[in-house]
């Protein structure tokens, strides 16, 4: 439009003697901005989150695609070991019933038998705000196109989506972590590049949000291995991959940390890929004695499920669990996360064939 010119707001002076169709008697004017209506929860899903540690409220998780079952080189689909498919299906509903019995209400969605393989690590595939979602684009030939079947889930959910990486960018969600309400830090790697951290900075943009860019340091695959929030000013830092840059944005904001070392827990079981279902209160893989101690000796509540055939596919419960929404409602506080299950299952279904 150019400057200068005014146009009539026909929105709240509707012409005489026009029908309903032409903004005539009949028409109702959409009165709501984006933002005021997700977060009334009618028009669109409620979704998002400015904490990494308020209460886990909704997450995506994916059923184990056929295609794991044809998988012969290992390998060549990014993963470290062959995976048991049956023994994957058992762990995946086990995980399930362990959020639901801290309260998470968990929605499935099932990838047609076609999806690539680690279509079942969510987490890389998109970023919820509180006011939709940004869609990624993996890095590797081997996860193209996951993104389209993450797109279907979330707008089958009512979830919208804000922005869709596009061109050359490549940004993976796990890249991406609310240090503040106000701020998100944005690992720029091999998996998430400047132009996609671009994409995340303009979309934020416009949600009063800074994006900070940190480096990631050679044979990291994510933000998320290298730190991960557990208390409000509190983090678990990966020592061997925490960048300087890392530590100085954490110090910055006054955050005290506790430092893991590169020890067989860590680098092979995956210890660190864990998830924060509260202030203090993290869901982790079982089988790490080590870190469990050390987690709980710094005061975090810990519980535990099994991921062994996750770890063998290269991920745990950090990269499969596709966080919808956090934060505060009804009145209920964190102490109320551990009264019993209070979730109820939604399905987000892929359609054959798409």
């Amino acid at each position: 439009m150019e400057e200068g010119v005014e146009v009539e707001d026909v929105r709240t002076a509707p012409p005489a003697g026009l029908p309903s169709t032409l903004g005539g008697t009949g028409w109702l004017p959409r009165t709501l901005g984006h933002r005021e209506e997700v977060a009334a929860g009618s028009l669109w899903a409620r979704c998002g989150y400015r904490s990494e540690v308020a209460v886990l409220r909704e997450v995506l998780l994916s059923d184990p695609p056929r295609s794991l079952a044809s998988v012969g080189d290992a390998g060549a689909q990014l993963m470290t070991d062959p995976v048991d498919p049956g023994l994957l299906r058992e762990q995946s509903r086990a995980i399930a019933e362990a959020y639901r019995r801290h309260g998470v209400t968990v929605h499935l969605t099932s990838p047609p038998s076609a999806a690539p393989p680690n279509v079942i690590f969510l987490r890389d595939l998109f970023l919820v705000t509180p006011e939709g979602a940004v869609l990624g684009r993996t890095a590797s030939r081997q996860r193209a196109g996951e993104e389209r079947h993450a797109a279907l889930a979330l707008a089958e959910l009512g979830i919208p989506i804000l922005r869709t990486v596009t061109g050359t960018a490549t940004f993976e969600g796990a890249d991406a972590l609310w240090v503040d309400e106000r701020t998100v830090l944005v690992g720029c790697g091999f998996r998430t590049n400047r132009e996609g951290f671009d994409v995340v900075r303009e979309c934020l943009r416009h949600q009063g949000v800074e994006a900070v860019a940190v480096p990631l340091g050679p044979g990291v695959q994510h933000l998320l291995g290298s730190v991960v929030f557990v208390d409000h000013r509190r983090a678990v830092l990966h020592r061997a991959a925490a960048t300087g840059a890392l530590r100085r944005e954490l110090s910055e904001r006054g955050y005290s940390t506790v430092e893991l070392d590169p020890d067989d827990e860590v680098v092979r079981r995956r210890a660190m890929n864990f998830v924060t279902l509260a202030p203090g209160r993290i869901l982790m893989p079982a089988g790490c004695p080590h870190t469990r101690r050390a987690l709980e000796g710094a005061g975090i509540a810990v519980d535990t499920v099994e991921v062994g055939e996750y770890v063998k596919a290269a991920g745990a419960l950090g990269c499969l669990t596709g966080v919808l929404r956090r934060g505060e409602e009804d009145g209920r506080d964190a102490a109320a996360l551990n009264r019993g299950p209070a979730a109820v299952e939604r399905s987000a279904a892929w359609r054959p064939g798409s």
